[in-house]
């Protein structure tokens, strides 16, 4: 399958996504305390192959800001992503496996690529690789990502991948296993803000 190209359908459907909102959004933004200096054994941590995530993001690409609630299905082989609106309403469902990607919106336009990569930014407006996401919410980076800052638990507190930024803000709990809770990804003017709600490992 080949790569979506640019054409008014796409152009549309990112103008008429319902969780494009103009103006910033601060809702998702707090004030978290900076992780301390020195150094600090790393916690042993390991990547859940398949979860759901269930939470409220904020993305903004510095003109246009989009905000919602998102259901993440992810597996080792496919992805399943749900977003919603303030409202209630389904916004899009953006599914990908080892065949492509589809994307099927409010007013029941649908796209394909090959990969959900492409199809992401007619969402949030913002370009986000799917695949090193699903480590980046876990703060469980593979080898090629550098953690900068960690916490007073070992956790990582602060990652840099692949131009990426990552700050985690808040984990669930106290432990060194703990997920995320709250996370704040940027490059240059994209940003990534996520509050997760819940974390559910699947088998």
């Amino acid at each position: 399958m080949s790569p979506l190209p640019a054409s008014a359908g796409a152009r549309s459907l990112r103008r008429r996504s319902l969780l494009v909102a103009a103006g910033a959004c601060c809702v998702l933004a707090a004030c978290a305390p900076r992780p301390p200096k020195g150094d600090i054994a790393a916690a042993s941590r390991r990547a859940l192959p398949a979860f759901v995530l269930e939470g409220r993001l904020s993305a903004s690409d510095g003109e246009q800001a989009a905000t919602g609630r998102v259901e993440w299905q992810h597996t080792p082989g496919a992805d399943s992503l749900t977003l919603i609106t303030p409202l209630g309403q389904i916004a899009a469902q953006l599914d990908s496996d080892a065949g492509g990607a589809r994307l099927v919106s409010a007013d029941g336009r649908r796209l394909e690529a090959a990969s959900a990569d492409l199809l992401l930014p007619q969402v949030l407006g913002i370009e986000v690789p799917v695949a090193r996401l699903a480590l980046w919410v876990q703060a469980a980076p593979d080898a090629s990502a550098e953690v900068r800052l960690r916490d007073a638990r070992g956790r990582p507190a602060l990652l840099v991948d692949h131009g990426w930024r990552i700050d985690y803000q808040h984990y669930a709990d106290d432990s060194p296993q703990a997920l995320p809770a709250r996370l704040d990804i940027s490059r240059g003017d994209a940003r990534l803000r996520l509050v997760i709600d819940s974390w559910t490992p699947l088998p």
